[in-house]
């Protein structure tokens, strides 16, 4: 298995999805209404896919998982382009802190950060901080699902791909719970390799503290979990397996 997407509610795809791909500077895979794709290489032949599906409504959960973009010694030059491509400032409470939060151009709260040691080689996102009731449970977890490995971070404990490059996945504390129904605006998406089996990864998820889900959404070459903290994420098929 690999972590091959990150999956974002969007009422305007391609809005959101042209949006971001300008801010990360990212390649156009798919352009439609109901559905915006673009690649962000990684490393060699690994990348990170950002698929903005259309939803019918805003989600009004509380972001579970966001982006927090690599700013350093520019980070007022980074939230400044940000702002021109329709950003803007947002208030969430933060206080002082030494990173930018803003809303992308539907509202989407991200963070533009400061310089840290950390996200050497990250490219332009450089985490993706997720809530987590328990982050060294999580991050076990994550590990097996993912094939990312343990790496030096600032959250309770961070993985990342085995190439020591791209975005940190970073395990943190939750400020609540997960909402009874709610769903995370934002998810992971994994995705099969060949030889392997769904039923299989689906009884070692169960294993480790997950939950599969039944959404009523029809029919679906995926299949649909939760971690153990009830973060949304979906199982792809291996490339090339029957839908």
């Amino acid at each position: 298995m690999f972590l091959e997407n990150l999956g974002i509610d969007a009422l305007d795809p391609l809005r959101l999805g042209r949006f971001w791909e300008e801010a990360l500077g990212t390649a156009t895979l798919t352009a439609t209404p109901e559905l915006y794709e673009t690649r962000l290489a990684l490393d060699g032949e690994a990348y990170l896919d950002l698929c903005f599906a259309r939803v019918p409504a805003p989600n009004t959960a509380p972001p579970r998982l966001h982006l927090d973009l690599l700013g350093g010694a520019a980070q007022e030059e980074v939230a400044a382009r940000l702002r021109a491509l329709g950003a803007r400032d947002l208030d969430i409470g933060q206080g002082e802190v030494p990173w930018t939060v803003l809303g992308d151009v539907e509202g989407g709260a991200f963070c533009v950060m400061e310089e840290r040691e950390a996200y050497t080689r990250t490219g332009p996102i450089a985490a993706l901080p997720m809530d987590s009731s328990d982050p060294v449970r999580d991050a076990e977890f994550w590990a097996w699902l993912s094939g990312w490995v343990p790496a030096p971070g600032v959250a309770p404990r961070t993985l990342r791909h085995r190439s020591g490059r791209g975005p940190l996945l970073e395990l943190c504390p939750e400020p609540e719970p997960k909402r009874p129904g709610a769903k995370n605006p934002i998810h992971l998406d994994v995705r099969l390799e060949a030889g392997e089996e769904p039923d299989v990864i689906a009884a070692g998820i169960a294993a480790r503290g997950g939950e599969e889900l039944h959404p009523d959404w029809g029919e679906l070459p995926w299949r649909v979990f939760r971690d153990p903290s009830g973060n949304e994420f979906c199982v792809l098929p291996a490339p090339g397996a029957a839908a």
